[in-house]
């Protein structure tokens, strides 16, 4: 449901973080929104509901702007996880064009991460999107904790999906950025296939990658070298 102004020649994408309550969506853009390039991301905005939050950020205040001059501008939302709030994940969910769902790690949540991804799942049809076709990553976050699914055994459960799958800690910041790249690398082939971001617009899925998962250390290395 990608936001495409002809006349104004932008292009506005929307990514949403899904999954149960405290699974770590939260601690995921807040750690993504910090390890960002701070000249390519917008405030951080807090939407408080009761024993939940939705926040979301701009990555691109200002556009990723291709060789032929069509703008490119990226929000990433998160969800609130708690039931009570179904109404707020599929209004958020709403016009999304890329999907990570965030799993807890935990043995204890398992039943909670297969409620939480079938509710996505009619939540998307709730809102005219199609799980099949949707760019989708499935990230098992709070890696760092004892206690938690085996990697084989997630695989065991999870890969015959053929979703891609990513291990990580969002308190410490491993496995998000690259849960968050894969994502925008699916998004782009998403539109490219209707928008031909290479063939028109001469922007190549590496530049774009690149561009929206640049870190801020990376940009000091790159001023100093």
């Amino acid at each position: 449901m990608i936001e495409y102004d002809e006349i104004e020649n932008r292009m506005v994408l929307k990514l949403v973080y899904y999954g149960p309550s405290f699974s770590g969506k939260t601690s995921n853009l807040l750690s993504l929104h910090d390890i960002l390039d701070r000249e390519g991301r917008g405030d951080l905005m807090v939407l408080d509901t009761k024993d939940d939050r939705t926040i979301f950020f701009d990555l691109l205040p200002f556009f990723l702007t291709a060789p032929s001059g069509l703008k490119i501008k990226l929000k990433v939302y998160t969800v609130p996880g708690q039931v009570k709030h179904d109404a707020t994940r599929k209004a958020v969910l709403q016009r999304a064009d890329g999907v990570a769902f965030i799993a807890d790690s935990q043995i204890s949540e398992e039943t909670n991460n297969f409620e939480s991804f079938k509710n996505l799942e009619n939540s998307l049809t709730f809102v005219g999107l199609s799980i099949e076709k949707i760019p989708l990553v499935i990230q098992f976050n709070k890696g760092d904790l004892h206690n938690i699914i085996s990697e084989v055994d997630i695989g065991r459960v999870w890969k015959p999906t053929g979703i891609p799958i990513f291990l990580a800690s969002a308190l410490y910041g491993w496995g998000i950025v690259e849960t968050f790249s894969k994502l925008v690398g699916l998004t782009y082939d998403y539109i490219d296939k209707r928008y031909r971001l290479k063939q028109d617009h001469g922007l190549d899925i590496e530049t774009f990658v690149q561009k929206l998962t640049c870190r801020s250390e990376e940009r000091e290395q790159g001023g100093n070298g």
